[in-house]
């Protein structure tokens, strides 16, 4: 199981970039995937994720309404659209996946509990 970011980037207040995964090992669309981000000196936070099949989706507070999750099946790959991006939104952002265990505490309990990660990318928006 291989999970590898790209997208990350310099940018300015405004802008955008879409962040994506590529998986292997698996199908992504059959697993729950995430996107996570932490800042220097901060926790890691759960910014997006999507259940397995794609039915369900979660966002954090501070992403909703300019984040996006989505499945490429075709590319078997899980993007983060993001706009309207904001200085507080720097970080090194993760992708992550995990099953249907994981989609549950991360939006019911608040817990990260992911078994596999990405090295992550670097997002930074000035």
């Amino acid at each position: 199981v291989q999970l590898v970011e790209s997208g990350g980037g310099s940018v300015q207040t405004g802008g955008s970039l879409r962040l994506s995964c590529e998986v292997a090992g698996y199908t992504a669309s059959r697993k729950c995937m995430g996107w996570f981000r932490q800042a220097p000196g901060k926790e890691r936070e759960g910014v997006a994720a999507i259940d397995p099949g794609g039915n369900s989706t979660f966002y954090a507070d501070s992403v909703k309404g300019r984040f996006t999750i989505s499945h490429d099946n075709a590319e078997n790959t899980v993007s983060l659209q993001m706009v309207s991006l904001k200085p507080e939104d720097t970080a090194m952002y993760y992708c992550a996946a995990g099953g249907a265990e994981s989609f549950f505490k991360l939006v019911v309990l608040g817990e990260i509990d992911f078994p596999y990660w990405g090295q992550g990318t670097q997002v930074t928006v000035s």
